[in-house]
């Protein structure tokens, strides 16, 4: 029997564990490590307790090991301090940075780093002061945009993919945000009246309560988890035993109300991966959208809409970043560890989505410098900086022609690891974008053969030599990448460029579900001398 000094409650042991760790644990983590049966839930009745030796033998396994093993695995010249490991994973994807998803982005504290006026033993000299304009040729979902105007530095972006550009420039954007909650306001109510009309909502409930008994009874969270963690039970065939009885009971319901539950056209990636009354709701918000006059504003509603696409797909939660195959039914889930099942409906996640946009832009608004950001849309390989900027925003245009860039921060994509378009399909698919794919630089679908490898340094060096004209003498240019393939010597060569210095850091908060050794070098490139 465990004495009462040795038992913390979830507080409590939030505040234990961040004293030991000398980092923040929240409460919620605390839970998580509850309801995944990493530490054991003790106490009845509602009260919820935890062991403090738990927690010290889980913690000093996660304390005392992860340093050592990556050097093992990654070499002494790991530069640990470049980990941030100290950051919560709300303070890496704070305010407008968890906007939407987005595969291959890097932490905003990484561009603080280099960005910012501060210096240690690792950053001897600063790159960057006030006032100064940076370029992220690369510029994906904008983290640099973001972190150099809360810096008080005006940064230009430059990205091939329109939806890349659309979700950067609504980050950084001027807001009407009277008028924002006005159309949010209207465009909910009117798809609440929609959603009125049609069957569906009854039919989720019903399965919804059907799946709450039922997985309480043979999937109580977390003791299933711990056992199958153990091997106590088979968790693959108890699931499928299982999930062929819950899928009765779901095609009887199915069959109760009537319900469509895949589009006739399985063409599109609309048609493919989204639930009939799902596609429903979206092109009726979709065609809500249309009609705001405020584009500003109906830019930040695309995003929100683009956002509760990516939630409702009908997928599985496991497979939700990488999608396997279209689910159409009840499921077992291993992420949850328990029977569940696809959306039918967008209203949750569209008003969730709202609220989520609305505080996090509010809240980068207080942050906000009097500073300009915007990202073009456009090849980086050839694009005429100056020419587009002035089509855009001549005043700063006029900035930037006076004073020229003083550098570069950037992650380039990686050779044959993502499609940049592909990642964002629904949104193209419904939105009416232009596709470039085929300008994209290492995208996934060129692989990663030699000449794919070379292909991509060539593009990396048309990028570097397009843009140094742009920038002034002293350049500075900060290139993210894991050179897994040593092309990055090349690339400076190519574009007359040396390396003077280089970080290696690891990388400890991937979003996939490869959680192993990884790391990634920020290359320091200046003008040949």
């Amino acid at each position: 029997m465990l004495e009462a000094k040795e038992l913390l409650d979830i507080k409590e042991a939030s505040v234990w564990a961040t004293e030991f760790l000398g980092k923040s644990v929240t409460p919620s983590n605390i839970a998580y490590l509850i309801n995944y049966g990493r530490v054991k839930k003790i106490g009845t009745d509602g009260s919820v307790f935890v062991s403090k030796n738990d927690l010290l033998d889980y913690y000093k396994a996660y304390k005392n090991s992860r340093e050592n093993v990556w050097k093992d695995k990654l070499g002494d010249d790991l530069n640990w301090a470049l980990s941030f490991e100290q950051y919560t994973e709300s303070q890496t994807t704070k305010h407008v940075h968890r906007l939407h998803p987005y595969k291959g982005k890097f932490i905003p504290q990484l561009v603080e780093y280099f960005l910012d006026n501060h210096t240690d033993k690792f950053k001897q000299e600063v790159f960057f002061k006030k006032g100064d304009i940076v370029l992220d040729p690369f510029c994906g979902s904008g983290t640099t945009l973001v972190q150099a105007n809360e810096l008080g530095i005006h940064a230009i972006g430059i990205d091939i993919s329109k939806f890349n550009a659309l979700i950067s420039n609504v980050k950084v954007q001027d807001i009407d945000f009277t008028d924002l909650a006005t159309q949010i306001n209207d465009i909910t109510w009117k798809l609440r009246q929609f959603v009125l009309e049609g069957k569906h909502i009854d039919f989720e409930n019903k399965l919804a309560e059907f799946l709450s008994t039922y997985n309480n009874e043979f999937f109580p969270s977390p003791e299933f988890k711990i056992r199958a963690r153990k091997k106590e039970i088979n968790e693959k065939e108890y699931a499928k035993i299982h999930e062929a009885k819950i899928l009765e009971k779901f095609n009887e319901l199915v069959k109760e109300f009537n319900l469509k539950v895949k589009q006739d056209r399985q063409e599109r990636f609309l048609d493919i991966w989204l639930l009939q009354p799902v596609r429903e709701e979206i092109d009726f918000v979709f065609e809500q959208i249309k009609q705001v006059e405020n584009i500003q504003t109906k830019k930040i509603l695309t995003v929100i809409l683009s956002r509760t696409i990516r939630s409702c797909r009908a997928t599985t939660h496991a497979d939700l970043a990488t999608l396997v195959e279209p689910v159409a039914t009840t499921y077992y889930c291993a992420k949850h560890g328990k029977i569940c099942k696809p959306l039918f409906s967008i209203v949750s996640w569209w008003e969730r989505y709202c609220k989520d946009t609305v505080g996090r832009l509010k809240y980068f608004e207080k942050l906000k410098t009097d500073t300009h950001q915007i990202c073009l849309n456009g090849n980086s390989e050839n694009l005429d900086i100056f020419a587009a900027l002035k089509e855009k925003n001549p005043e700063f245009a006029a900035l930037v022609e006076k004073q020229k860039i003083k550098g570069i921060f950037s992650s380039p994509p990686y050779v044959g690891l993502i499609d940049y378009h592909e990642q964002h399909a629904y949104a193209y698919d419904l939105f009416g974008f232009e596709r470039q794919d085929e300008q994209e630089i290492g995208s996934m679908f060129k692989k990663q053969s030699k000449a794919a490898q070379q292909d991509y340094a060539k593009g990396i060096s048309n990028v570097l030599n397009n843009c140094k004209r742009f920038l002034v003498e002293d350049f500075d240019i900060f290139l993210v990448a894991n050179d897994k393939y040593n092309l990055y010597p090349q690339i400076a060569e190519n574009a007359a460029m040396q390396i003077v210095n280089q970080y290696k850091r690891p990388v400890l908060n991937r979003t996939e579900k490869d959680k192993g050794a990884y790391s990634e070098i920020i290359f320091h490139l200046k003008e040949k001398q």
